[in-house]
């Protein structure tokens, strides 16, 4: 809730200062509410949960495996976007990698709740995945305005839920550390995020969109290691290189490039 409700708030400021009034389409409204439950609500809260079990880097490797999801669901529900055998090959090769990253050490020494957390991250990935896909049909409206609308929409749909389910005036109060955190991750990984999501996802399609997600990991592992003094087990390193298999294959551009220089 303080994720997407700051992040709203913010985005709802710019729109006004640009004096660009919200639409009022309620297939609109219809439509970035469903976005906001698959690619906020839902996915932010697995998020949420399953860090709390598994360190940083390790989460980021599992969110590596969104573009395997999205290849999968662009297959089911467009029609432009088809599953070729070599994107079939790096499906197989990405599901490959979770299944090394996550190993049957998940079972032992409290692997039980690692396990939760992994598999939080994985299914956070696949509703990100399904997002992508869904919208498409915003390839029309201005990024910034549907940054806005989803977000606004997922502040709506999360507050119940946390009035109902946490009872946050039960809470001690946030540090100053803690806001910061809110701020940065609203503000950064929210706010720019989905305003750079919607305006990618108009022109190079919901795959390609994806594909950059392999980026987070080398970036969260560095910070994990730096700032938070995180080591992963070998075997995540190991699941990342067969991910990164998985998307080479998906994408198809290094093999062409590597085809024309031999």
């Amino acid at each position: 809730l303080a994720r997407v409700g700051v992040a709203a708030v913010v985005l709802n400021l710019v729109m006004l200062s640009m004096r660009r009034p919200l639409p009022l389409d309620p297939a609109l409204w219809g439509g970035v509410a469903i976005m906001g439950v698959l690619n906020n609500v839902a996915s932010f809260s697995l998020t949420a949960y399953g860090i709390r079990y598994i360190p940083s880097g390790m989460a980021s490797i599992l969110n590596a495996s969104t573009p395997i999801f999205t290849v999968m669901a662009a297959h089911l529900f467009t029609r432009d976007d088809r599953l070729t055998p070599q994107r079939a090959l790096g499906v197989v090769a990405g599901f490959a990698g979770v299944a090394v990253l996550m190993g049957p050490s998940a079972f032992e020494h409290g692997g039980g709740k690692v396990l939760i957390g992994q598999a939080c991250s994985v299914i956070g990935a696949a509703l990100a995945a399904l997002a992508a896909v869904y919208g498409r049909r915003f390839r029309d409206t201005p990024p910034l305005t549907a940054a806005t609308c989803q977000l606004t929409a997922s502040t709506l749909i999360t507050l119940p839920l946390a009035l109902v389910f946490e009872h946050p005036w039960t809470l001690p109060p946030p540090s100053i550390e803690v806001w910061g955190a809110i701020l940065g991750i609203a503000v950064l990984s929210t706010v720019l995020a989905f305003v750079l999501f919607f305006r990618i996802l108009a022109t190079a399609g919901a795959t390609n969109l994806q594909l950059v997600t392999f980026l987070i990991p080398i970036v969260s592992i560095a910070l994990g290691a730096v700032l938070l003094s995180e080591r992963l087990p070998s075997r995540a390193y190991a699941g990342m290189a067969v991910i990164a298999l998985g998307l080479i294959l998906i994408d198809g551009r290094p093999l062409r490039w590597v085809r024309r220089r031999l």
